[in-house]
């Protein structure tokens, strides 16, 4: 059985490989669902600041893993019915870390790279209450994440995936990569 994750910058792809995965009947755990939720938790709005603002108090108090221990018992539920599990969302090298320890050889980090112009266009059409519209914006949430160790993380990946083309490449390779981890 093989966990998968998806690791890359805001808008790179990482929630629609994630949705190709659920389309293929695949599990999908999405760590910033576990953030999302404590925001709720704390009565506080889903904007992009204040879900940020979470996810740094987590980690300051909890440790820089602090989304993927919160992730783990999900992962395992999943993980005893299925062939294969995705998680969406890594944002940093201790998350990366603990799942390795958590998961050993069954874990497999695969980084998607997509341009900032790129990725801004994508994250300018979502309908989602974090999304940013701006350059400057973007900007900042990747600042964030960066310093969350996701620049790391992205650079221990056992596998890219180049998000630069058209979507129906993007899923074609994504596709390729589920099939070759359910073979392995």
């Amino acid at each position: 059985m093989r966990i998968i994750a998806f690791v890359g910058m805001p808008a790179s792809g990482k929630s629609r490989a994630a949705q190709l995965a659920r389309e293929r009947d695949i599990p999908v755990v999405v760590m910033g669902d576990v953030v999302r939720e404590e925001a709720k938790r704390c009565g506080l709005d889903q904007s992009d600041a204040k879900i940020g603002s979470v996810g740094d108090r987590l980690r300051a108090e909890e440790g820089m893993d602090a989304i993927a221990k919160r992730s783990v018992p999900a992962i395992r539920k999943l993980r005893k019915g299925a062939d294969l599990v995705v998680i969406d969302g890594i944002r940093g090298l201790a998350e990366v870390d603990l799942f390795r320890k958590e998961f050993g050889d069954d874990f497999v980090l695969i980084s998607i790279v997509t341009p900032i112009n790129i990725r801004l266009e994508r994250i300018s059409r979502r309908k989602r209450s974090d999304a940013v519209t701006d350059i400057a914006s973007l900007k900042a949430r990747d600042e964030r994440e960066l310093k969350w160790g996701l620049g790391e993380a992205l650079k221990s990946a056992a596998h890219t995936i180049r998000n630069t083309g058209t979507l129906d490449s993007f899923l074609g390779e994504v596709e390729s990569m589920l099939d070759q981890m359910r073979r392995d």
